[in-house]
C-alpha cells in the first residue's frame, strides 16, 4: 500500500524455547509489514507457530532474535512495564471467548481499560458509549453477559477494544465461538471498522473468515508464506519455505 506508514515492522523474527536442555524453535526468520489501514490475516493451523506469533504482536512476547517495531518503537528488550504501556495504548485485544466479566453491564465492560488510562469517570463513560453506538448495541449498554447473545457479547468485547482508540486491533478467532452467520455478521462490521481506517490483524485457521480480510499471510511450522491483496498486488511477508512460493488467492 504505497504511501501509507507501517504500524508494525518485525524484520528476521526467531523465536525458540528450551525444553530439557534442546532448543525448540517456533518461529523461523519472520518478516511482516502491516501499514496504518491494512486488514491482515494471519491463517494457520493448530501448532503452526501463529499463536506464539500473535503474542508477539501483541506485546505478550518478545523475540530472541530479530527486530519488531510497533508503531516505530523497538519492542525487543523493553521492560515488562513498558510492554504493558505499549499493549494499553497500542493495541485493543479481541478474544475467541470474548472475556466479558459477568457482573458488570455492556457500558461498565467497555469503560474497564480506561480506567487505566487515567480518565474521569464521565470522559471513560462518554468513550464506552461512543464505541457501543459505534457497534451498533446503544440500546444494550445496560445489559450484562447473560441478556445478550454470542454475537452480542462478541460486540462488547470490539466495543471495549474500540474504546481505548488503538492504532490496532489484534484479534484471535474472533468468530470461533459463533455460529457461521453471527460469525460473518461479527466479520461484515470489522470489514466497516477497517473501511473508515482502523488497522486490523485477525488471527485465523479458517480460509473462509480469512478472505474476508485485504490481505492474508499462511503461516506453518513457523515460516511465512507470501500473500495477495484483493487488488491483486503481491507483497512480501517473510522467507519462503524450502523455496517454495504460496500465493493465496483472495475473493
Amino acid at each position: 500500500m504505497t504511501g501509507q506508514s507501517a504500524l508494525i515492522e518485525m524484520n528476521d523474527i526467531v523465536k525458540y524455547y528450551k525444553m530439557a536442555g534442546e532448543k525448540m524453535t517456533v518461529l523461523h526468520n519472520v518478516s511482516l509489514t502491516v501499514n496504518h489501514g491494512d486488514f491482515l490475516a494471519i491463517v494457520g493451523p493448530s501448532g503452526s507457530g501463529k499463536s506464539t506469533l500473535m503474542n508477539i504482536i501483541g506485546c505478550l512476547d518478545v523475540p530472541n532474535e530479530g527486530s519488531y517495531k510497533l508503531d516505530g518503537m523497538e519492542i525487543r528488550g523493553q521492560s515488562d512495564n513498558r510492554l504493558t504501556e505499549m499493549r494499553n495504548k497500542k493495541i485493543g485485544f479481541i478474544f475467541q471467548g470474548y472475556h466479558l466479566l459477568p457482573r458488570l453491564t455492556a457500558l461498565e465492560n467497555c469503560e474497564l481499560p480506561l480506567i487505566y488510562r487515567g480518565l474521569s469517570a464521565k470522559e471513560r463513560r462518554a468513550r464506552a458509549m461512543e464505541a457501543l453506538e459505534r457497534v451498533g448495541l446503544g440500546e444494550r449498554v445496560g445489559h450484562r453477559q447473560n441478556e445478550l447473545s454470542g454475537g452480542q457479547q462478541q460486540r462488547v468485547a470490539i466495543a471495549r477494544a474500540l474504546a481505548t482508540n488503538p492504532p490496532l486491533l489484534l484479534a484471535d478467532e474472533p468468530t470461533g465461538a459463533l455460529d457461521s452467520k453471527t460469525g460473518m455478521e461479527v466479520l461484515g462490521m470489522m470489514e466497516e471498522l477497517n473501511r473508515a481506517g482502523q488497522t486490523i490483524v485477525l488471527i485465523t485457521h479458517d480460509m473462509e473468515v480469512a478472505q474476508r480480510a485485504s490481505r492474508s499471510v499462511i503461516i506453518r511450522d513457523g515460516v511465512l508464506s507470501e500473500q495477495k491483496r484483493r487488488d491483486g498486488h503481491e507483497d512480501y511477508a517473510g522467507p519462503h519455505n524450502g523455496g517454495q512460493e504460496r500465493l493465496i488467492e483472495q475473493a
